[in-house]
């Protein structure tokens, strides 16, 4: 494999991760207007995406292997087109089930990137940790352009504009991936370009066991925090906040975040990735229940630590994935991972509908989350004995 080829599969991978963390947040700015322009009450309207949310997770697994089996770059080129298009049909979507079948097909082609993209990333990375961190940062910062976009093009141009113009912008990337492709750029590879250690299989068992469970528990705080903290925010900022004051902290939250990644992707080359693991999630866990109760630009910036951990964990938590799987079936674990990270674990999307219904506030959600990140911290304890990547 050429360094061009390698440095224009991690440029594209890099666009893949920010792409497909855009659209879900985009609807959650969006669910705050959708009311009123559908007539039904914000719960509802959070609801719209549960199938969408099923999909992007539970259909992962299906997109590794045939990354796997079939083609990587492949099923990257049909990540690009079919979000596009998907993502343009919702901003012309009218009515609760046309929309809710739009965001059906953006989980659907939105769900080929990650067991795709990033174990791709990984066989064309030399220094897998800084890799991961770098594409972390798109993956992570993915929130805050979603929310700078829906607040401006909501308030400029409308809702639909929200979905539109990014899709456009990601077939226009799908033609640039089509055109690089065909003139070499970019290559297809089934083996590392900086192969490692075979594990044995007793350490993939006990790994792979203790990864589900924490995977499953940081995915739910992840995928709790994003339809929360825009109403959050919205309630809690204080007298004369409005959807861009809300749309502006939460860009501020994830853009920062983001951008921590790139030193998460330091440290989990540096120090033992299992131990930036249980860190991370160990900070988190008092974070996340002062945030239940915080109002004002403290909770703004409680939100911002707490966010800015959940995120630090991934770049150590794929490394620890990667090291424990054999190559040739990267891209089926990584589907694997994200049926709990974002298929499974998004039944938050529900529990925040349901706890937010229940109690009219969002204090026993945040006490849960708290829960889950020390049952993260706790077993990730199990894993094997990790040494720097």
């Amino acid at each position: 494999m050429t360094l061009r080829s390698a440095r224009a599969s991690l440029a594209f991978s890099c666009l893949g991760h920010l792409y497909a963390h855009v659209f879900e947040p985009i609807f959650y700015i969006t669910a705050l207007v959708l009311p009123g322009e559908l007539g039904m009450p914000y719960e509802e309207v959070l609801a719209l995406i549960i199938g969408g949310k099923l999909a992007y997770g539970l259909l992962a697994p299906a997109a590794g292997w045939l990354g796997d089996r079939w083609s990587t770059v492949g099923m990257m080129a049909v990540f690009f087109m079919g979000l596009g298009v998907a993502s343009m049909s919702m901003g012309l979507a009218h009515g609760p089930w046309a929309i809710a079948a739009a965001l059906g097909f953006t989980g659907l082609f939105g769900s080929i990137y990650h067991p795709v993209g990033i174990a791709w990333l990984m066989r064309n990375a030399v220094d897998k940790g800084k890799a991961v961190g770098l594409n972390g940062v798109f993956g992570g910062i993915g929130p805050a352009v979603a929310a700078m976009l829906a607040g401006g093009l909501i308030s400029t141009l409308g809702w639909r504009a929200a979905f539109v113009l990014p899709g456009i912008a990601v077939m226009l990337t799908g033609v640039a991936f089509l055109v690089c492709l065909a003139k070499g750029i970019v290559l297809e590879t089934k083996s590392d370009r900086a192969p490692q250690a075979e594990p044995s299989k007793g350490d993939t068992l006990r790994a792979g066991i203790v990864l589900s469970v924490t995977m499953l528990c940081a995915g739910l705080i992840y995928q709790a925090m994003q339809p929360s903290l825009p109403k959050l925010f919205e309630e809690r900022l204080g007298a004369g906040a409005d959807l861009k004051d809300a749309a502006l902290a939460v860009t501020l939250v994830y853009l920062a975040a983001g951008l921590s990644q790139i030193a998460a992707g330091h440290l989990a080359d540096r120090f033992p990735a299992k131990m930036v693991y249980i860190t991370a999630a160990l900070v988190q866990g008092p974070l996340l229940v002062l945030l239940a109760w915080a109002s004002g630009l403290s909770m703004v910036g409680i939100a911002l630590l707490a966010v800015v951990c959940n995120m630090a964990a991934i770049p150590a938590e794929n490394l620890l994935l990667a090291r424990y799987t054999p190559a040739k079936w990267r891209g089926t674990a990584f589907g694997l991972k994200f049926v709990l990270s974002f298929g499974v674990s998004g039944l938050a999307v529900p529990l925040v509908s349901l706890i937010r219904g229940l109690t009219g506030g969002f204090e026993l959600l945040f006490l849960l989350l708290a829960g889950a990140a020390v049952t993260v911290a706790a077993a990730a304890m199990l894993l094997p004995k990790a040494k720097a990547a």
